[in-house]
């Protein structure tokens, strides 16, 4: 009986996959909430591009693309993929979604993304509001670039051991060149902690990358051209 149920055991281990949850909001001011169970194997593919990220601007445009993946990966268990940019192209469609609906989404992202650690050149803030008019009040998601990942510590060079007395008895260019040059690190370009984003996924089609603007430039209604 132990055998028999150790083998079904066996037999459906492999089956058996971490997951994470995320809740996902849709029909406008998130009138209905779904929470979707995403499989590690597919997160696998938006840890990717994330870890492609080489500085805080390449990250900015890998966070842009997993938005779209994560949405992607979440219509399977929510009827989201109906999304149009805007919010008269999907009128009146299930699953459209509106800033309301977007800016909480995907901050859940990537709040998820943070918790994981993928992000390493910005942290998460609380969805932003801009608002030239009560009737046109638009939301999004937020992100802050931080101060960049410290360089990983490089190991000390072996120096032979013939290479002190050698020093001591002559001034040999050979032996100068057995001990390796003292690596210089250049200083980032560009990078400006403290700089806020905008992550609006709003202004694009389901699963498209999500727009990233300064918040600035967010505030002062630059984006795509969508109603």
């Amino acid at each position: 009986m132990r055998v028999a149920l150790f083998a079904c055991l066996f037999a459906w281990g492999p089956l058996v996959q971490e997951a994470a949850a995320v809740e996902v909001c849709f029909n406008y001011g998130c009138a209905n909430r779904v929470e979707v169970v995403l499989a590690e194997d597919r997160l696998a593919d938006v840890a990717d591009v994330l870890a492609q990220a080489t500085d805080a601007d390449s990250e900015r445009a890998a966070i842009a693309r997993a938005v779209g993946m994560m949405q992607r990966l979440s219509a399977g268990q929510a009827p989201i993929a109906a999304d149009r940019g805007g919010n008269y192209r999907d009128d009146g469609v299930e699953g459209r979604m509106d800033c309301i609906d977007h800016s909480t989404t995907t901050t859940h992202f990537l709040e998820l993304m943070a918790a994981r650690g993928w992000l390493r050149f910005h942290r998460v803030l609380a969805v932003e509001r801009r608002a030239p008019y009560v009737v046109l009040q638009h939301y999004s998601a937020m992100i802050e670039e931080t101060d960049a990942p410290a360089p990983q510590p490089i190991a000390p060079m072996a120096v032979p051991d013939y290479v002190a007395p050698m020093l001591a008895m002559c001034d040999c260019g050979e032996v100068l060149a057995d001990i390796a040059p003292a690596v210089v690190a250049h200083p980032e370009t560009g990078h400006s902690p403290g700089a806020r984003f905008a992550v609006d996924s709003w202004f694009v089609d389901h699963g498209e990358p999500a727009v990233v603007l300064p918040l600035a430039e967010w505030l002062n209604g630059e984006g795509p051209n969508v109603q």
